[in-house]
């Protein structure tokens, strides 16, 4: 990665990030900085398949957002039954270690008033 502070690489960085994440997205060099298009596009790129999968394996019909993690992390937390369904054992694996570290961060005591605050908010919870 070049210099991130300069604005027209950040911007042309950003945009390859975005299209890296996008698995159905091939590498564009349409933009002034190649360069840090390609960079960014790579970045992005091995970022979704930290998560969802190499590519090469076939794209899943699930893809994992970090606000999915973030919602699995969340389910760990308060302690409610988790969905796998329509996931690649390679995504389960990812999800599994996300809510697990929300299954260690549990305390019930705080689970309660976690479940006190959603509910005032009109948020109910399943606990399946």
């Amino acid at each position: 990665m070049k210099n991130i502070f300069n604005p027209i690489y950040r911007q042309d960085y950003l945009k390859g990030y975005s299209n890296g994440q996008n698995p159905y997205s091939k590498v564009k060099n349409n933009t002034s900085n190649n360069t840090a298009f390609n960079d960014g596009f790579n970045a992005g790129r091995l970022d979704y398949e930290s998560i969802n999968g190499n590519i090469l394996n076939g794209i899943p019909k699930r893809i994992i957002t970090e606000k999915i993690l973030e919602e699995f992390l969340m389910a760990g937390l308060l302690g409610i039954n988790i969905d796998t369904e329509g996931y690649t054992h390679f995504q389960i694996s990812v999800l599994v270690k996300w809510y697990q570290s929300g299954i260690e961060k549990y305390d019930p005591i705080q689970n309660n008033y976690l479940l006190d605050i959603l509910e005032e908010n009109g948020i109910e919870i399943s606990h399946s």
